[in-house]
């Protein structure tokens, strides 16, 4: 789930889980803990629609994956926002069940799918209820990955019901420099409705150059410093996932 500024006139504080999904889901026996911490560096400052401004806030995202067989999963979301002059608040909450294909169909690809499905404060973002539908696409090539998740996404509650389906694509390629350090370079962007795009000054388009270190199969990290290249994107974003996976008896792959 990414989402940087605004479309249009409408404007939110999302920013809280910034990450590429790959295809593949958490064992099952095992829960993912991930703490994603994500500071906005040169964002907007002033209060638009009744959303607070961005601009040097924290946002903290809890999450929590657990694996219940080798092609489902589900995730949970808690969204806090620290703010420059308002303290640390509570934001939202999403669920994320996933499914994937199973490795024994031998397919050429990674391919899953999630659905995100919650509800964010009204000082945060002007559509209280989402939901999305993410498509998932990876494929590994010798030192190289590819990852491509292009979403759909709809707003339930809000000013953007009458948008209907937006798309917001995003991607990752990386390149294995050790068996430790990965680096690349990270997409997202939110395009408009999929009946007519907005025009390329009120989309979002953001990149991030990131690096992943894979020091333990129990532990994931990523850093990544992020600029926006519209007017409608928040311009310059910091953020780091830090990830703990625990076996509760169930086979790792």
């Amino acid at each position: 789930m990414f989402a940087v500024a605004a479309v249009g006139t409408v404007y939110a504080q999302d920013n809280y889980e910034i990450q590429v999904y790959g295809a593949d889901t958490v064992d099952p026996g095992t829960t993912m803990l991930e703490l994603h911490t994500n500071y906005t560096a040169e964002g907007s400052k002033t209060v638009i629609d009744g959303v607070l401004p961005s601009n040097h806030a924290v946002h903290e995202t809890l999450e929590l994956t657990h694996g219940f067989s080798h092609w489902f999963e589900t995730g949970f979301y808690v969204f806090t926002s620290i703010q420059p002059d308002g303290g640390w608040q509570w934001v939202g909450d999403h669920i994320r069940p996933r499914v994937r294909v199973p490795e024994s169909w031998h397919w050429p690809v990674g391919v899953s799918l999630s659905q995100e499905v919650g509800y964010q404060r009204r000082d945060f973002s002007p559509d209280t209820w989402t939901w999305e539908i993410r498509p998932i696409v990876d494929k590994k090539l010798g030192p190289w990955y590819l990852a491509f998740n292009p979403a759909l996404e709809r707003a339930w509650h809000g000013p953007s019901v009458n948008k209907g389906v937006e798309f917001s694509p995003s991607a990752k390629l990386s390149y294995d420099f050790t068996k430790r350090i990965t680096g690349g370079l990270e997409y997202y962007g939110a395009l408009g409705p999929i009946t007519g795009f907005d025009s390329a000054a009120d989309q979002q388009q953001q990149f991030f150059p990131s690096i992943d270190l894979n020091l333990s199969p129990d532990w994931e990290f990523n850093f990544g410093v992020g600029v926006g290249t519209t007017r409608s994107t928040d311009h310059l974003i910091i953020k780091c996932i830090i990830g703990r996976r625990f076996s509760w008896g169930g086979k790792r792959k």
